[in-house]
C-alpha cells in the first residue's frame, strides 16, 4: 500500500502497455482558481472594473490573451501582454508560501505511483505561474514534457497544446489520458483523440470526461487507468 492507502501498481509484463498522462495545471495539479478569482477582482479593481461571477466563469481554462481581452475589450497586443502579466504577479504574490497546502489532494503520491509512465504537462498558464509551481511544489521531476499556451498559435479549446505534448512525449494522442478541470480543457483534449478524466475542483460535472473525480485519492481512478492497458 501507498501512504495514501491505495494499492500500489504491480509491474506489469513488456507486452502491456499503459498510457502516458497529460495534465493541465490550474485546477488539476494545484487548486489554484479560488486564488486566482481574487486576484483577478483586484487587479480589474485598478481600472474600476468590477468582476462578475460570469466573467470568472469565462476565464476557466483560458489562455490570459482571451481573458484580458474578454474583460477590457479589444487591446492593443502589448497592453494585454502587459495586463496579463501585472495579473499574474499579483496572483503569485497573494499565494506566496502556501503553494504546498493548495495542491490537489492525493496529486503528489498518485505521480510518485505512475513515476514510470511518460507524462507532461500541458497549461494555458502564462510560463511564469507554470515554473512558479514547478519549482514551490517541487514537482519538475515529474515531467518529461512542459508545454505552455505560448507556444501553440491556438490555445485551448482547441486541441493543438494537447497534441503539442503528445508529440514531445513520442506518444499517439490515443495512447494518452488527460486530466482536465474545465470545459475548455475538456474540449481539447476529446478533440485531440486523447482520453479525458475530469478533475471536479472548478465544477461540479464536466460533460465529455471519460470519468470525473474529486481528486487523485480516488480508488475509482486507480481502478479506471489499469483498465485503460492494452497489449502492445
Amino acid at each position: 500500500m501507498a501512504a495514501d492507502g491505495l494499492p500500489v501498481p504491480k509491474s506489469l509484463p513488456a507486452s502491456l502497455a499503459l498510457p502516458a498522462l497529460v495534465f493541465d495545471m490550474d485546477g488539476v495539479l494545484i487548486d489554484s482558481n479560488p486564488a486566482h478569482r481574487r486576484a483577478w477582482e483586484a487587479f480589474n479593481r485598478r481600472y474600476g472594473l468590477e468582476t462578475t461571477e460570469s466573467m470568472h466563469e469565462s476565464m476557466y481554462g483560458k489562455r490570459n490573451d482571451d481573458i484580458v481581452r474578454n474583460f477590457f475589450g479589444e487591446l492593443p497586443a502589448e497592453e494585454v501582454r502587459a495586463r496579463g502579466a501585472a495579473k499574474e504577479v499579483l496572483y503569485r504574490e497573494m499565494i506566496g508560501g502556501r503553494v504546498e497546502d493548495m495542491l490537489v489532494p492525493g496529486v503528489r503520491p498518485f505521480l510518485e505511483r505512475h513515476a514510470a509512465l511518460p507524462k507532461a504537462l500541458a497549461s494555458n498558464a502564462e510560463p511564469d505561474n507554470i515554473h512558479f509551481l514547478l519549482d514551490r511544489a517541487r514537482l519538475r521531476g515529474y515531467f518529461r514534457v512542459v508545454v505552455d499556451g505560448g507556444q501553440v498559435r491556438h490555445p485551448k479549446p482547441d486541441p493543438e497544446l494537447y497534441l503539442l505534448a503528445a508529440r514531445l512525449l513520442g506518444v499517439a494522442p490515443a495512447d494518452c489520458v488527460v486530466f482536465e478541470d474545465s470545459y475548455a480543457g475538456v474540449a481539447a483534449g476529446n478533440a485531440a483523440g486523447m482520453r479525458v478524466v475530469g478533475v471536479l475542483t472548478t465544477h461540479s460535472h464536466l460533460p465529455g470526461a471519460a470519468l470525473s473525480v474529486h481528486n487523485f485519492l480516488s480508488r475509482e481512478l486507480e481502478a479506471w487507468l489499469m483498465a485503460q492497458v492494452r497489449p502492445t
